[in-house]
């Protein structure tokens, strides 16, 4: 696959920026072009800061594209896609990364037999740690999965499921980051209210989490280190037990099933 291979980003945002940013550090052989209507500030500094080709008109770019990456909102997919059906071509590669807007939706939406593919990233692909899932559609050949398959792998690990998992499994991989930040939030403020500065209470719990992570990591199992740190008992044990006895995991339940069901509902929007 020595060919350059155009991708046409709709959309300018930090998500599509995160994307393209790790394509380009890993993969020599992508051009990249980003479209935004609205944001002429923002193209400037994309196309200064990486080197690529920016437009605020992304339907001329169509047609030299192969591949077009919808990285806007999920309440414009309807239009953008509108706009898009007249203008694609055989062999050219659909993805969005909208949350709710899975290959079905797509296929629909585009000429019979487009090739889609439905990936779900979260932000740490600002960093190349995103843990991502994706659902394929019905028509891609070898060639557009082998370049879905690079694109996915410059932002981090990826798991392939199926479109039904995606929907369910958004808050789990997309939005837990979220409430892993709400945690540490929270724990800043405990630590706060005895009597250390901010920036000391932002160190503690920051370097903390980060080493917990680090542990992670490398073992593997969260029952196990959690086991570790909690003698039968002790101080650690009297703080999950009150966790338990506030419903600390139906809580995260409750939080999932929410999350899921507004991803649904902007994506029937």
């Amino acid at each position: 696959m020595n060919k350059s291979i155009h991708i046409l980003f709709i959309g300018a945002g930090r998500m599509a920026e995160a994307i393209f940013s790790g394509i380009l550090q890993k993969e020599k052989n992508f051009a990249i072009t980003v479209a935004n209507q609205k944001d002429a500030e923002r193209l400037t500094y994309l196309k200064e800061q990486y080197q690529i080709e920016v437009t605020s008109d992304w339907s001329k770019s169509v047609e030299t594209s192969d591949i077009i990456l919808l990285a806007c909102p999920p309440s414009a997919h309807e239009k953008v896609l509108a706009t898009l059906n007249p203008l694609i071509k055989p062999n050219q590669l659909v993805i969005t990364v909208a949350a709710g807007i899975g290959p079905s939706y797509l296929e629909k939406a585009l000429p019979a037999k487009t090739s889609v593919a439905w990936l779900m990233p979260n932000t740490a692909a600002d960093v190349g740690r995103s843990m991502s899932i994706y659902a394929l559609g019905n028509y891609m050949t070898g060639e557009q999965t082998e370049l879905f398959t690079k694109i996915v792998g410059a932002i981090g690990p990826a798991e392939q499921v199926t479109e039904q998992q995606v929907h369910d499994l958004t808050a789990i991989t997309g939005s837990a980051p979220a409430f892993l930040y709400y945690f540490v939030e929270a724990l800043e403020a405990a630590a706060l209210s005895y009597g250390i500065t901010k920036e000391q209470a932002r160190k503690l719990v920051l370097e903390m989490v980060i080493g917990s992570a680090a542990m992670l990591d490398k073992h593997r199992d969260p029952a196990k280190l959690r086991e570790q740190v909690t003698s039968p008992g002790g101080a650690t044990a009297a703080g999950i037990a009150t966790l338990d006895e506030q419903h600390f995991f139906s809580l995260l339940e409750s939080a999932v099933t929410a999350t899921n069901n507004r991803a649904k509902e902007q994506g029937k929007a």
